[in-house]
């Protein structure tokens, strides 16, 4: 009877053990797979990989049968064995039928894996157009962030959308230049493994900026091999990128440098002169534990002489060209310096710790002259604006999951800081680049962000709720060096960010959901201390409804009504140093997405989105947004692996849209093509890529700005552009070894 007995317990202890099976899926380098689609095909149930790779499976038991599938992997029928599961994948043709749309607030992020797939990316302004939606221009010689456009913003250089590079922010607050300033340039985009983004301020561990949206990217873990590559084209424009794998044998340690190297004249009768350095490197460790730690550093820096925006009645009169220059003394140089170490530990298989730390030395000068000779007509308007930076900060995350037999709930709790400290902060009115004529601010800022979240995922079978709520401390110093008595002055603001969240999986393929929540942007610390703490964190409320939907097994939907609102706020004009008060905003649109797959190497996209954006406090007829666009539409036909050849062709349409509030002066829209074209070699790679394939004569950025020049008695209040880049050649060549 005893031996009946102990068999009974060590059976029961047995079962209650086997039915939870782990394990860790890898590719064939060693790199984890993040969202790998595991299914039980006896019991149904079924898993999703981990940021570490690792799933935790139930009513599962050694000798089941697993199958797992992957974006760009082969699938596996796998045997579940005693032990930890260690499973390795091989590469593939990318499949659309094999996503699974996934139960979960950012499943709209395999639109960016599919496009990351089938048509990557050769610049850091591409990398951003991998959001649907999201527009960008540059208008300052190539150096200066790219202007971003997204849900009927007109984001400025980042003041609506959250940016980040493996958890550290990109967005400068209170940048001489302007709030939210993200320049980006710092990123090599072949090092890139994942984008990961979502539109409005519907999550929890997303805060400063994400209004309109964030956008954050994940760079590669380890290399799969080394590369060096060289582009040459049209307006002596040159690239140079090295990708050098330094541990390649080691199974649990990866290193690798990164460089690139660019120079370009631009299409302009003033050359840029521009060069851009880039360096990183990154190494990354498994740890006994399954804990994964790395560390990168990089450098970035950047010169560059730019044309400026133009009055459009310099080119119709044909005083100059559309690529000729006002003051051609514009231009700037900017560097930065970067530390991040990140840390993961799982602590159990529902449980897992996420954290990273990093440190940032920033330095930026620039030159514009926006008005020409309006305030001096002397000397005329140019400007300088400066900084010198410190960044530090740190951001951990818990994630726990509970497991029911009807019910699931997954809980990250999130701490963390960020703290700015400037020296010098300046805007000056100069002459030629050598002369400060007058200085019109100067002081040091110091800004501390401290914040905690907690989102909570509850699963009821085919439903989730999402209920998640932030807080997050300001405190806020500016001590002014043009005023006459030493004096530092100081706000604080505390806010609370709720949000709640539903999304109803019907099946694999047909996903419903409804997101809401409250968000903001901060403002500028030397309008915050100037108007004594008012609008300090300008609220935005917001709400999704849509869906994305696999009709058929090689096609997927994705659509959504939003709506948002932001509440009145004082902007910071860093241009002219001054205040502007900017009333309250509604905005509301419609997304609509495609992908579709028509056989394993031909890929079509396309995204539409409409939106209407007004200013609330101002009458009918006098309440547009000023550079707001109301259509946008983007997509292309891309091929992949097809007898070595792989490449695509892709258009970016913006409609018209007004660049005042009474929509009498008009920026105009514009299509533009680009085509590229590479063919692989066993281990050289040919490329060419053409843009704006068709020579369009179109204009990257406008304002409606009044400026004179120096002849003129009076000033003129009108268009003001950079032209956009006419068909313009590279080729270039990869050898991969």
């Amino acid at each position: 009877m005893r031996y009946f007995i102990a068999f009974m317990l060590f059976f029961t202890g047995l079962v209650s053990h086997s039915q939870v099976q782990k394990g860790t899926i890898t590719d064939q380098f060693g790199n984890v797979i993040e969202n790998a689609y595991i299914i039980n095909t006896n019991s149904e149930s079924h898993a999703h990989t981990n940021y570490l790779g690792m799933f935790s499976i139930d009513k599962t038991t050694i000798g089941d049968r697993l199958k797992i599938s992957a974006l760009g992997y082969k699938k596996l029928n796998y045997m579940v064995v005693n032990g930890e599961n260690n499973i390795r994948l091989e590469d593939d043709i990318f499949r659309l039928n094999e996503i699974v749309i996934q139960q979960k607030l950012s499943a709209m992020n395999v639109i960016s894996k599919i496009d990351l797939e089938t048509t990557p990316v050769n610049s850091s302004q591409e990398i951003l157009r991998k959001v649907p939606g999201l527009f960008i221009g540059q208008h300052a010689g190539g150096g200066k962030a790219e202007q971003i456009f997204l849900r009927g913003f007109d984001i400025d250089h980042g003041t609506d959308i959250a940016i980040s590079v493996d958890g550290m922010p990109v967005n400068m607050v209170s940048h001489a230049h302007g709030q939210g300033y993200a320049d980006l340039h710092f990123v090599i985009p072949e090092t890139v493994e994942k984008i990961d983004f979502g539109k409005g301020a519907y999550y929890a561990d997303k805060g400063d900026f994400a209004t309109a949206g964030y956008v954050a990217f994940q760079t590669k873990e380890k290399l799969d091999k080394s590369s060096i590559s060289i582009e040459a084209g049209q307006f002596n424009t040159l690239r140079t990128v090295g990708l050098f794998n330094l541990l390649d044998k080691q199974k649990k340690q990866s290193a690798y440098i990164a460089t690139e190297y660019i120079l370009t004249d631009g299409p302009f009768d003033s050359p840029q002169n521009f060069n851009r350095v880039n360096l990183l490197g990154k190494y990354s460790a498994i740890l006994d534990d399954n804990s994964k730690f790395s560390i990168a550093a990089s450098r970035f820096s950047s010169k560059w002489d730019a044309s400026g925006q133009i009055p459009q009645r310099l080119v119709d009169n044909g005083t100059i060209s559309r690529f000729g220059a006002v003051d051609d003394t514009e231009g700037g140089n900017t560097s930065r310096t970067n530390i991040n170490a990140s840390f993961k530990k799982p602590i159990d298989e529902n449980t897992f710790l996420k954290s990273n730390a990093f440190y940032s030395k920033y330095e930026f000068e620039l030159y514009s002259n926006f008005t020409f000779f309006l305030e001096d007509p002397i000397n005329g308007d140019q400007i300088k604006q400066k900084e010198n930076r410190s960044i530090y900060g740190m951001n951990a995350e818990l994630n726990k999951k509970v497991k029911n037999n009807n019910w699931d709930v997954l809980f990250q709790l999130g701490v963390g800081y960020r703290a700015d400290a400037t020296v010098d902060t300046e805007l000056s009115h100069t002459l030629n680049r050598t002369t400060v004529l007058e200085r019109i601010k100067l002081g040091d800022i110091d800004e501390t962000n401290g914040f905690s979240y907690l989102n909570t995922e509850f699963r009821f079978g085919k439903l989730m709720i999402n209920p998640a709520l932030r807080v997050d401390y300001f405190k806020f110093n500016y001590q002014d060096k043009l005023a006459t008595s030493y004096k530092t002055q100081s706000e604080t603001e505390v806010k609370l960010s709720p949000k709640l969240n539903f999304i109803y999986s019907q099946n694999n393929n047909l996903q419903f959901f409804v997101k809401s929540g409250f968000g903001f942007h901060s403002n500028d610390a030397r309008v915050v201390v100037q108007n004594n703490g008012k609008q300090v964190l300008p609220r935005a409320i917001g709400a999704d409804v849509g869906t994305i939907w696999k009709p058929f097994p090689n096609l997927i939907v994705n659509s959504a009504l939003w709506y948002l609102y932001l509440e009145q706020e004082f902007v910071y004009v860093g241009d002219a140093g001054i205040i502007e008060p900017s009333g309250k905003t509604k905005r509301m649109g419609v997304d609509l997405g495609l992908r579709y797959q028509l056989n394993d190497y031909l890929y079509f996209d396309a995204d539409a989105n409409y939106t209407y954006s007004r200013s609330i406090d101002e009458p009918s007829g006098q309440n547009y947004i000023p550079l707001a666009p109301d259509f946008t539409s983007t997509g292309g036909l891309s091929f992949q692996k097809w007898n070595g050849f792989s490449g695509g062709l892709r258009y970016r349409y913006l409609k018209s849209r007004p660049a005042n509030e009474d929509n009498s002066i008009v920026a105009k829209g514009y299509v533009i093509a680009d085509l590229n074209l590479n063919y692989t070699y066993d281990k050289v790679i040919f490329g060419l890529s053409i843009e704006n394939l068709l020579n369009t004569r179109w204009n990257e950025t406008q304002f409606a700005t009044e400026s004179r020049l120096q002849n003129e008695t009076a000033s003129i209040k009108e268009i003001h552009f950079t032209p956009g880049t006419p068909f313009f050649m590279k080729a270039k060549v990869t050898y991969i070894f």
